[in-house]
This record gives C-alpha cells, structure tokens and sequence, in this order.
C-alpha cells in the first residue's frame, strides 16, 4: 500500500480572508483533505470552515498536537499516512512546524519515509525580516526569551554580542500580552547604535513594521504593541 502524504498547510496571521493570504492551490488541496492534525482541534476547526467544501467540518478527522502531546502518542498520528490518507498539519498561526509542536510530527514522517509536502503561505519569522532592513543572508530566530527583567535582559545582551560577531540578524518574540515589557529590557540592554525592528500585526490591515536604532527609539513615544502579534529583531 502507499502511503499518504503529509501537506504543511500555513494559517492566517490573524483575522484576515483567507483567499488574501492563502494562494488558491493551498486552499484547493485543504479543501480535499479528510485527516488534519492541529495545534489546538477547536480553532483548526474554525480554520477549516473558512474554506468552502461538501463535508461538513463535523466529519473529518483532527487530531491534537501541541506542547503537551506525550512523546509516546506521536506513532499513532501517522496511523491514516501509513494507511494511505493525506494528512494536512496546522498550526494556530502561520506555518507549521516553524517554532511550532507539528515539527515533531514532520520529524517522525520523515523517519518513517513519508513524504512531506510543505505548502505556501504566510510565515511571520521571514516577514518581518523581510521588512526590517536587517540582514538576510544570516540570521537565527530564538523563540521566546527568559521572563525575568534580569535574565532577560542578560541573553538580550548575549544576542547583541553574536549579532556584532556575526553580522546577524536576531529574531525572538513574545507572550502579546508582554510585548512592552520585552521593548523596555531591549532598549535597557542594547548599545544606542543597535538597529531594532518592531513587526505588529503581520498581514493585518493594523500592520506595523519599523526600524530604528536603539538611540532613535528612546527619544520617540513607544508604539502600543501590548497584546498584538509582534516579532522583534536587533543587528548589532
């Protein structure tokens, strides 16, 4: 028997139609799928009837795969690939498998010979780098950095200190409704001629994207990021 494929199918960044994001081919090969695995089944469920079909959502299959999925329940996921069925994985936002559960499942497919298909759409991580100005030729995405005002501020200027060495583009974000406090540690720790990019809003028609230096940002008012989707970026 063959075996199904598993197709990467990228979300919307927030509440936006999903034809102004999505290209048709993406919503297309969606729409034929039975077997999803999401993040979390409720909102992959609201995702999902955004897209016009015969079947009722009520009628396909979602499986959960998030932070808390033991390890040991990852084999029973493959269960409708190894059986033949196309599989599509999402995320709660953007691409899955980037800083996000589903790359576990991609790794296992992968051992298991399954191939996988990533498809098109939007990434918030090359977004915003996209927009910033900062380089592309190097860059690393650190995910979340340390809560406390002190080790938060300390890795902040570790960063800082790889991005002077390298050349390279620092990318990280944070829990929304934390965004300030992380724009104040970042203009605590950072040397007034580090280029900073603050990316709200990804996609929405509220998007921001703006570069300045660390100087150049400490004499203008703050932009009210609190509680809004934002990626930040620092080249020292």
């Amino acid at each position: 028997m063959n075996m199904g494929r598993l197709y990467l199918i990228p979300v919307p960044l927030g509440p936006t139609a999903v034809a102004a994001v999505l290209p048709q081919s993406v919503l297309a090969r969606a729409q034929r799928l039975r077997h999803f695995v999401a993040e979390n089944a409720k909102s992959g469920r609201a995702f999902l009837k955004l897209l016009p079909s015969d079947l009722p959502v009520q009628q396909l299959s979602i499986q959960e795969l998030n932070e808390h999925t033991p390890a040991s329940e990852l084999t029973a996921l493959l269960a409708p690939l190894l059986n033949g069925n196309d599989v599509g994985l999402i995320s709660e936002a953007g691409c899955p498998a980037v800083a996000d559960p589903g790359a576990a499942l991609v790794a296992l497919a992968q051992q298991e010979g399954i191939q996988v298909v990533p498809m098109v759409g939007p990434s918030s991580i090359l977004l915003a780098l996209m927009g910033s100005g900062l380089s592309g030729q190097s860059f690393v995405f650190h995910g979340y950095l340390p809560s406390t005002p002190g080790e938060r501020e300390k890795r902040l200027r570790e960063l800082e200190k790889e991005s002077r060495r390298g050349q390279q583009t620092q990318i990280f974000i944070e829990t929304p409704y934390r965004n300030q406090q992380l724009l104040e540690s970042v203009l605590k720790a950072c040397a007034r001629e580090t280029r900073v990019c603050i990316a709200t809003d990804l996609t929405l028609e509220s998007e921001q994207i703006t570069t300045r230096r660390v100087g150049a940002w400490q004499r203008q008012s703050l932009p009210k990021i609190n509680r809004r989707p934002t990626v930040f970026l620092l080249q020292a």
